[in-house]
């Protein structure tokens, strides 16, 4: 009897897709980023260490990661909101408000930077009435967060919709019934069920904000050491020419984002197994 070592596929072309899909992934991502490694990679390591523990540099790299965690953290509590509304009401608009949540996707950066910064500057519609409450928007790391959580809300609601949609309303009709009130169902039911969609989503806007250029460099108001984000420093090293202080600070964050994107993998492969 023979046995058959290899299962063939249904569908044929898998070695010519998969090796198309391997060309063109190292084409468009592999190689580049590669490039930028070996770049790095050719600097003597006192220059690099030279260029990561510039203040100015320090000072972006404390920025981005504090707004960034601190936009995330602020889309996943209210992205979950915004997500349970959309999936367990129904009301007039349900469909309008579904569509805007994907708005930060639709639009350019640079148009969602300008309309933020025309809202809250001291003159716009926000910024009249929290100037003279001694609040800075514009010009301020205040500012910042305000542009990432614009831009990170749609990848924690449109993450947590699935998980949402599946959850069962007899599991909450059951530990009614079991006694528990509505938050210690929230808490010791729901909240399990959707915790690895929640924090992909967490993640995922923390990977966007930690990148985020278009939207921020207008209405943080760019001043070194106070409000200048990673990717406006990184944009200003290559326009003077500092070529090895550009790749230092892009290795920084591809590792950041490979570590990101690791993060965001592993927690979909829980979800898919324990939810």
């Amino acid at each position: 009897m023979l046995i058959a070592l290899k299962r063939h596929s249904v569908l044929p072309g898998f070695g010519l897709t998969m090796g198309f899909t391997l060309a063109y992934l190292s084409l468009v991502v592999l190689i580049p980023l590669a490039a930028l490694f070996l770049r790095a990679a050719g600097v003597d390591w006192d220059r690099l260490w030279a260029a990561l523990s510039d203040p100015q540099v320090v000072a972006a790299f404390r920025l981005s990661f504090r707004t960034a965690l601190i936009a995330a953290a602020l889309n996943a509590v209210f992205g979950l909101v915004v997500a349970w509304v959309l999936v367990r009401y129904t009301f007039p608009g349900k469909r309008l408000i579904d569509a805007a949540v994907d708005l930060p996707f639709a639009l350019p950066t640079a148009v969602s930077g300008i309309t933020l910064t025309a809202l809250f500057d001291q003159n716009g519609w926000f910024g009249r009435w929290l100037q003279p409450l001694g609040i800075t928007v514009v010009g301020a790391p205040l500012g910042i967060t305000v542009a990432l959580v614009f831009i990170g809300l749609p990848f924690v609601v449109r993450t947590l919709q699935p998980a949402l949609e599946d959850l069962d309303p007899e599991v909450e009709e059951a530990a009614a019934s079991l006694g528990a009130n509505r938050l210690q169902t929230f808490l010791r039911v729901i909240l399990p069920m959707v915790l690895p969609a929640l924090l992909a989503g967490f993640a995922m806007a923390f990977a966007r904000g930690l990148g985020e250029y278009g939207s921020v460099v207008f209405i943080s108001g760019n001043m070194p050491m106070e409000t200048e984000i990673v990717p406006k420093l990184i944009v200003d090293k290559l326009s003077q020419h500092d070529v090895v202080g550009a790749c230092a600070m892009g290795v920084v964050m591809l590792a950041a984002s490979f570590v990101l994107l690791f993060v965001i993998n592993l927690l979909q492969w829980w979800s898919r197994r324990h939810v």
